[in-house]
C-alpha cells in the first residue's frame, strides 16, 4: 500500500492523521527533495559562468541574456498548464518525463557547440522544470496528510530549494573555475538518471478515477499570457520600463489573463476553477508567495552588484558570500513548520515578513569599504530565515483545504507563482537601480542605485506582511475556508 492510500484509508476510517513519518514517508520524501534540489540548483548554476560561455560559443553581449530568459520562459509560462496535465494524465507519469527531458537537455545543453543549440537545450530544461515541479510538489502534498506532516514535508522543501538557488551561484562558479562550463549542465545527468531508476519503486501513481477533459482555450489563454508577461519583464528589466516591446508584451500578457478569468468562468472543465481562485488561502496566499520570491531572489541581484561593483570582489567570492544565505534558509526552513504549528500560518507569514523586511532595510546603510560585509552577512542571514518562514507558510496556505484531485492545479499555481516571482524580481530591481543612477558610472552611481533598490526591496516584503494581516484568516479559519 502506497503512502497516499494509507493515508486515504486513515481519513476514512476517521483515525487521527499520522503525527509521525513512516519509513516509506521518509523514503518518498528524499526522491522528491533531491529532485526538487537539483532544479533550484539549476536555477541558478549558470548565472556566474554567463560570461564564459558567451565567450565560448559566440554569443553577443545583447544576447547573453537569453541563455536565462529561454530557461524562465518556459519553466514560468508551462507551469500551471502542467501542474494540471499532472492531475489528468498521472502525477508520477509526468515527474519522470519530465525528469528525463531534464536530463536529456542538460546532456545537450554541455554538449552544445552553438548558441542555437545551447538555447534550445534551455528551454527544453525550462520545460522541464515546469513539468517536475508541480507533479513534485502535488506528490509531495498528497502524500503527506495536511496537518504538522506536510508542514514539515514543505519546510523541508522549501528550505533545500532556497539552499539550492544558493548551492547553484557557489557550484556555477566553482565549476567553470576549476573545470568547464559545461559541467554546469553535466552535473543534472547523473542526478536525474539515479531519481528515475529509484522513483518508480518508491511513488504510486497518483490521479483521479475520472479523467476530466483539458481546458484547451484556458490553458492556451494562460500560457501565452504568462509568455508574453514574463517576456515583458525580462525586456524592462534589459531596456527599461519605456522600452516599447516590454510595455506592448506586458500588456498583452496581462489581456490574455483577464480572457484566461472569463473562459475559465464558463468552461465546464476549467483549468482552474474560479471557485478555487476566490478562495482566501489561494488568493492571497499566492500574492504573500509572489512577493516573497520577487523580493529574496532579487535581493542577491542587488548584492551581488554591490559586491563586485563596489566592492570589487570576484564572481566566485561574490558567489561563495551568500552561503551564511543558504544556511538562513535551511534554519527558516527547519523552523518552519514548529513555529507555524505552535503561531499558525497567518502570523509565520508576518513573523517572517517583519524579520525579512527589517534585516532587508538594514543593507541600505551598506557602505564602500569592504569592512562592510559583516552587514552583508548577518542581513542576508537573517533574511534568508524571514524569507523561508514567509514561503513555507505561503505553500501551506495555498495548498490547505483543498480535496487531493485538486492538489496538482493548486500546487501549479504555487509553482507559477514561484516561476514568475523568480523571473520578475530581478527586472524590476534592476530597472529601479540603473533609472536611480540615470546613466551614471562608477562604484558610487552603482552604491546609490543599489540602495535605493534595496528600500523598494523592503517595502515590497511589509506590502506582503500587510496584505496578509488583513485578508488572510488565522490557521483554525484556514481548514474551513
Amino acid at each position: 500500500m502506497s503512502v497516499v492510500d494509507e493515508v486515504q484509508t486513515s481519513s476514512a476510517q476517521g483515525d487521527p492523521a499520522p503525527t509521525r513519518m513512516t519509513g516509506r514517508m521518509r523514503l518518498v520524501l528524499v526522491v522528491l527533495l533531491v529532485a526538487q534540489f537539483m532544479l533550484a540548483v539549476d536555477f541558478s548554476i549558470l548565472n556566474v559562468a554567463l560570461p564564459v560561455i558567451g565567450e565560448g560559443l559566440g554569443f553577443s553581449l545583447s544576447n547573453l541574456q537569453w541563455i536565462a530568459t529561454a530557461f524562465a520562459l518556459s519553466a514560468a509560462g508551462f507551469t500551471l498548464l502542467f501542474g494540471r496535465v499532472a492531475d489528468l494524465f498521472g502525477r508520477r507519469r509526468l515527474f519522470m518525463l519530465g525528469l528525463g527531458l531534464l536530463g536529456l537537455s542538460s546532456l545537450v545543453g554541455g554538449l552544445s557547440t552553438s548558441p542555437e543549440m545551447l538555447l534550445v537545450a534551455r528551454v527544453a530544461q525550462g520545460l522541464a522544470t515546469a513539468m517536475v515541479t508541480p507533479a513534485g510538489l502535488s506528490l509531495l502534498t498528497t502524500s503527506f496528510p495536511e496537518g504538522p506532516l506536510r508542514d514539515r514535508a514543505l519546510g523541508l522543501n522549501g528550505a533545500l530549494m532556497s539552499a539550492g538557488f544558493t548551492t547553484g551561484a557557489i557550484l556555477g562558479g566553482v565549476l567553470t573555475d576549476l573545470l568547464s562550463w559545461r559541467w554546469a549542465f553535466f552535473i543534472n545527468v547523473p542526478v536525474a538518471l539515479a531519481v528515475l531508476l529509484i522513483a518508480p519503486s518508491v511513488i504510486k501513481e497518483s490521479r483521479p478515477a475520472v479523467r476530466p477533459k483539458l481546458d484547451v482555450p484556458g490553458a492556451v489563454s494562460v500560457t501565452v499570457g504568462l509568455l508574453a508577461l514574463v517576456f515583458g519583464l525580462t525586456q524592462a528589466g534589459e531596456h527599461g520600463w519605456g522600452s516599447p516591446t516590454a510595455l506592448i508584451s506586458m500588456a498583452v500578457g496581462v489581456v490574455l489573463l483577464i480572457v484566461f478569468y472569463a473562459v475559465e468562468r464558463r468552461s465546464p472543465s476549467p483549468l482552474v476553477p474560479v471557485s478555487v481562485l476566490k478562495r482566501r488561502t489561494v488568493a492571497w496566499g499566492n500574492i504573500a508567495g509572489l512577493l516573497a520570491f520577487i523580493t529574496e531572489t532579487s535581493l542577491v541581484f542587488l548584492m551581488t552588484l554591490y559586491l563586485q561593483e563596489v566592492l570589487d570582489f570576484t564572481p566566485l567570492t561574490a558567489g561563495l558570500s551568500f552561503g551564511v544565505l543558504g544556511v538562513g534558509t535551511v534554519i527558516g526552513g527547519s523552523l518552519a513548520a514548529k513555529v507555524i504549528e505552535r503561531i499558525g500560518t497567518k502570523a509565520t507569514l508576518i513573523t517572517g515578513g517583519l524579520l525579512q523586511a527589517a534585516a532587508t532595510i538594514a543593507l541600505f546603510s551598506l557602505g564602500d569599504d569592504r569592512a562592510w560585509v559583516w552587514m552583508l552577512l548577518v542581513g542576508t542571514f537573517l533574511g534568508g530565515i524571514g524569507n523561508m518562514l514567509v514561503i513555507v507558510g505561503f505553500m501551506v496556505t495555498a495548498t490547505s483545504g483543498l480535496p487531493d484531485h485538486e492538489q496538482g492545479m493548486a500546487t501549479g499555481l504555487a509553482t507559477m507563482t514561484q516561476q514568475v516571482g523568480i523571473t520578475m524580481g530581478t527586472p524590476i530591481m534592476s530597472a529601479v537601480a540603473t533609472g536611480h543612477m540615470g546613466g551614471r558610472t562608477g562604484s558610487d552611481a552603482v552604491l546609490s542605485g543599489v540602495g535605493i533598490a534595496v528600500l523598494v526591496n523592503g517595502a515590497l516584503v511589509l506590502l506582503g506582511v500587510v496584505l496578509a494581516a488583513v485578508f488572510l484568516r488565522g490557521k483554525k479559519a484556514t481548514a474551513r475556508v
